[in-house]
């Protein structure tokens, strides 16, 4: 028995196709500048805290906690764990509590749709780690 209208439009119906979206998805590289520590998140990582270049120096742009795979994460935990450092290697103003400063020696391939108005990544996901020799492709603010 159907209980529905037989002319009203189905559920995917509605639903623009993929071809009429207008998404933009960009992607660039940004140096790893330290993670947030969890308890209950894989390898203790509840997200990564990157920076871009601005002249010579580095920009705290945002974080990333979406994307990690489980194995990716204890691999990135166990190269963090030899990159510790005291002092944070930007300037960071943000709220998190728990952050785990790094040298900025790894660098990350990140997928963001936007900017905030200050300057930080909208809806970030990890893709992945990048082979670097230096810092020429982290992404640079002007």
């Amino acid at each position: 028995m159907n209980s529905g209208n037989a002319k009203a439009p189905t559920e995917a119906s509605r639903i623009k196709p993929a071809s009429r979206r207008s998404e933009c998805v960009q992607s660039d590289t940004f140096a790893v500048v330290g993670y947030e520590h969890s308890l209950s998140a894989r390898a203790g990582i509840g997200a990564l805290l990157l920076a871009a270049r601005k002249g010579s120096t580095l920009v705290y742009v945002g974080s990333v906690g979406t994307g990690f795979k489980e194995a990716a994460a204890w691999k990135l935990r166990e190269e963090f764990d030899k990159l510790v450092s005291k002092k944070p290697p930007v300037e960071y103003g943000g709220r998190r509590k728990a952050v785990v400063w790094v040298l900025p020696r790894l660098f990350a391939e990140v997928e963001y749709r936007a900017w905030t108005h200050d300057s930080k990544l909208r809806h970030a996901s990890y893709k992945g780690l990048r082979d670097l020799a230096d810092t020429a492709d982290v992404y640079e603010i002007e």
